[in-house]
């Protein structure tokens, strides 16, 4: 084989390669790929928040249209730990301190010393 018909197998690779990055670009550019909703459309679909349990697995917190749901992901399988949570669910820390606020004014009301 002489040296030219190495570089013409190398101007004909790299021609195929390019014509393949030019297709991939016009496929994914008229949405031949994966389907994003338009972007004056209001987002359904959010993640609250994230924590990790251990190496593998998280608990991840999803609001979707107002609802929140719960799921543990990673590791071998996927999971849904609590669904429908509300968006404006019961704040425990909240209720708490207004109760003990309301507990320490009745005992101070009775004359309890403590």
């Amino acid at each position: 084989m002489d040296i030219s018909d190495y570089l013409r197998f190398v101007f004909a690779l790299a021609f195929v390669i390019s014509l393949i990055g030019i297709l991939a670009f016009i496929a994914k550019r008229y949405g031949m790929g994966y389907r994003h909703a338009p972007r004056t459309a209001k987002k359904r679909l959010s993640i609250s928040e994230i924590m990790p349990i251990d190496g593998k697995r998280r608990l991840v917190l999803v609001k979707r249209d107002g609802r929140e749901h719960l799921l543990v992901i990673g590791g071998t399988n996927d999971l849904v730990v609590e669904t429908n949570i509300m968006e404006d669910a019961f704040n425990f820390s909240e209720h708490l301190a207004a109760t003990s606020h309301i507990t320490d004014k009745n005992k101070m009301d009775e004359g309890d010393p403590q």
